[in-house]
């Protein structure tokens, strides 16, 4: 898997802090398909949690952290979530969608199964 080309719905060079911000990315690769991914810096996500008085960020969709919004350093780390045949990207953009990828039900059929498999190994 090789990216094709990455946009962005606004220049980088628009954006006023590099080490404070996030943004959308859009990832086209070498199959054709299209991935849609949020990068943010670790001081964003400081930042979030102080302007919504939280210590935590609650679960929602997952998101990639750079240290800087770069080109460079968001090419680096998606390429990294190409690796193993891109698992972590597609597992993000999966996770990311919200309309029924996969229901309740069938994460507590793979729970089960998955704990079934961990009581054999484990088994004395």
């Amino acid at each position: 898997m090789k990216i094709n080309k990455i946009d962005y719905p606004v220049p980088l060079s628009n954006i006023a802090d590099i080490e404070n911000d996030n943004i959308d990315v859009f990832i086209e690769l070498d199959d054709g398909f299209q991935y849609n991914m949020l990068v943010v810096t670790p001081q964003n996500l400081n930042w979030l949690m102080d302007k919504e008085n939280m210590n935590y960020l609650p679960a929602g969709v997952p998101f990639i952290v750079v240290k800087t919004l770069t080109e460079e350093n968001i090419r680096n780390a998606i390429e990294s979530y190409l690796e193993d045949d891109g698992y972590w990207l597609k597992l993000y953009q999966l996770a990311g969608e919200r309309f029924g990828l996969l229901s309740i039900k069938e994460m507590d059929e793979m729970l089960l199964k998955l704990k079934k498999e961990n009581e054999e190994l484990y088994k004395e």
